[in-house]
This record gives C-alpha cells, sequence and structure tokens, in this order.
C-alpha cells in the first residue's frame, strides 16, 4: 500500500461511501439485546493463556515449572501468595499514583473532594480479589471478562459522573497494583497470570460496557454493529502492528516508564491502541464523538504528559492505526469509522497542544 493512499484513508478522502443508514445520522435500531452479548463474546475471545504472542505461550510451554505451575495447587499457592500481597500493593500503588498526578488535581481544576483515595483502593483491592479468585479457580481469562465486566461498568460510571479525568487515578491505582502483584511472581506464574491483569486493565481504561449496551440497540444485520463486530477482533493485531512501527521509527524513545520496547511499556502501548479503537466502536454505536470529548481527550491530556507521552507520538499512532484499518477492514466497513477516525485525528493535532 502507498503512502499516498494511506494519507487517503486518513484524511477521509476515500472513494469508499458511508452506508445510507450513516449517512442520515438514523438512530440506532432498538432492541436486539443478542447484539449485546456478541460484542462480549468477540471480545472475551481475546484471551488466550498468553499475554499477547504465539512465542510468549511456547515459552510458557517449554519451562519445566509448566506442570506445577498450572495444577490446581499451583494455581491456588500463586493466587494465597498475590492475596497476602494485595494489600500492601494496593498501598503502594497509590502512593505511585498520587506521587504522579497529585499536582494535575491543581493544574487541572479538579474538585480533590471527587478523588477518594479509601474508596478507590478498596474498589481495586475488591476486584483484584474476584481475579484472584478466578485465577485460583482455573477460570480462563476469557471468562473472568465476561463476569468482572458488569461490575466494571458500573465502577467507571460511578468515578466518571462528575468529572470523568478522576477515572485517571483509579486507572493509575489498578495498573500500578498489577504490576506489583506480576512482579512477585517466578516467569511461568507470570506468564499465566498476566491475561487475568490485562483483563482488568482493559475493562477500566476501555468504555466496553458502555459499547456492548450501545450495541444492543442494533438489530444484528445493521451496517454499525456489523462494522464494529468487525474490527473488535482484529483490535489486538493493529495494535501490535501499530507498535511495531512506532518502535522502529523511534528506537531511542523513552517514556516514564522506560524506552518503548520494554515489556511493561509496550503492554501499555497495545492496550492503549486497543483503547482508542474501543471509543471508535463507542462512537460509531452512540453515533456521536461524546465519549471521546468527555472522556479519552481529557484523560489523555491529563495522563500522556506525567507518563511522558508526546502528542507527536499520539499523532504517529493515530496516522498507523488509520493506515492498519485500512488494510485490513472492507471499504464499506472502514467507512463507518473514518468521520470520528478524522475527528480523533484533529483533536489530537500538534497544532492544538501547542501551549499543553
Amino acid at each position: 500500500m502507498t503512502n499516498a493512499s494511506r494519507s487517503i484513508a486518513i484524511s477521509g478522502q476515500s472513494s469508499t461511501k458511508l452506508s445510507p443508514q450513516f449517512e442520515q445520522g438514523n438512530a440506532p435500531h432498538a432492541l436486539e439485546k443478542s447484539a449485546l452479548h456478541s460484542l462480549a463474546a468477540l471480545w472475551a475471545r481475546k484471551y488466550i493463556i498468553s499475554l499477547t504472542t504465539r512465542d510468549e505461550a511456547e515459552k510458557i510451554r517449554r519451562n519445566k515449572n509448566l506442570t506445577e505451575v498450572t495444577s490446581r495447587e499451583g494455581r491456588e499457592n500463586t493466587a494465597q501468595t498475590l492475596t497476602q500481597s494485595l494489600t500492601l500493593a494496593s498501598a503502594q500503588a497509590w502512593s505511585k499514583t498520587e506521587m504522579l498526578l497529585s499536582d494535575e488535581v491543581k493544574r487541572h481544576g479538579i474538585n480533590p473532594d471527587l478523588i477518594n483515595p479509601w474508596q478507590i483502593a478498596e474498589d481495586s483491592h475488591r476486584l483484584f480479589q474476584r481475579a484472584l479468585e478466578a485465577y485460583s479457580n482455573r477460570l480462563t481469562a476469557r471468562r473472568l471478562s465476561v463476569i468482572v465486566g458488569t461490575d466494571f461498568g458500573r465502577m467507571r460510571r460511578k468515578y466518571t459522573a462528575h468529572d470523568p479525568r478522576t477515572l485517571g487515578f483509579v486507572s493509575m491505582q489498578f495498573h500500578y497494583t498489577g504490576m506489583m502483584l506480576l512482579e512477585q511472581l517466578s516467569p511461568p506464574e507470570r506468564a499465566l497470570f498476566a491475561p487475568y491483569v490485562k483483563v482488568m486493565d482493559d475493562h477500566l481504561y476501555m468504555p466496553l460496557r458502555d459499547a456492548y449496551e450501545a450495541a444492543a440497540n442494533y438489530e444484528l444485520d445493521s451496517p454499525l454493529l456489523i462494522a464494529v463486530q468487525k474490527l473488535l477482533p482484529i483490535s489486538t493485531r493493529i495494535a501490535h502492528a501499530v507498535c511495531n512501527q512506532v518502535c522502529r521509527l523511534r528506537p531511542d524513545y523513552e517514556s516514564y516508564s522506560g524506552p518503548l520496547g520494554s515489556t511493561v511499556v509496550r503492554t501499555s502501548s497495545v492496550r492503549d491502541v486497543e483503547m482508542f479503537q474501543v471509543y471508535l466502536c463507542l462512537c460509531v454505536l452512540e453515533n456521536s464523538i461524546r465519549s471521546v470529548q468527555q472522556e479519552l481527550f481529557p484523560l489523555c491530556v491529563m495522563l500522556y504528559p506525567r507518563l511522558g507521552v508526546r502528542w507527536e507520538l499520539v499523532q504517529e499512532m493515530l496516522r498507523m492505526m488509520g493506515w492498519e484499518m485500512h488494510d485490513r477492514l472492507a471499504p464499506d466497513y472502514l467507512s463507518v469509522f473514518l468521520p470520528y477516525l478524522r475527528a480523533l485525528t484533529e483533536m489530537f493535532a500538534l497544532d492544538v497542544f501547542q501551549t499543553v
């Protein structure tokens, strides 16, 4: 694919045409509840034994301790160890979160009364306990994704009800807690438990429950719903392809957590590219950029500078994401996302952040 054609894909000057339903701005059809389960199942299928790649799964299979670690007793021992460490990990995670974001409360004019560290720590502790119980009982990460989806949806709404930026404190608390728990595990244990941490990260950072509920308002043959169903299963592959390209373009780039190629930063980067795609899906299903304006954009403005993510990097990510979508989606499906992809690109343009 040429650079010219890729530019067309992002600028919206593609020869593809929007579906009649999209062009006319019709409201979603009511009421097809099975659409909710369809999207939830699509997302849940993404979780496998490894965190991201077949290579990682192969490393696990070759490890001589695999049988011991994956046995019921092994999983129970791992879960027990992490349960005993959870309170301390949660406290340390909040300390890191506060150190990272405390100045942002005043700088962004966030009401400090909306940030209750005790409530955030309690919510974090409760949901991590559920993940550890699922792991101990040998439930798959895919199953955990289904089990905790509603709880995370409620929690996201609780923290975004008055000021969506408070979700930044909650998400960092969850992220650091998960990282600290993983650091205590042996390599095979870490590889097995990492997908459970990813499930929690995904449901907190991404408006998955909102997307599922919006999808329930559509008939199963809706062009908009079908387009979303085509994008979600390949969103992880798109995210990895985008991150690979960014790493090649910026081999010396370092964020707050380390170089782009490090495991921690790469995992977070893949999640963020997936997050942008889920917000695109929500925009399509709501026929609005409300979620980006009220949630995604303010959160990025608050978090990215503190995490050492420059806006040039975000712009490159969006451009490459557009190229990957252009390459992997049929024209009719791509056309559904183009207006919102253009809006995202314009919102995160460099000139917008000249004073940030």
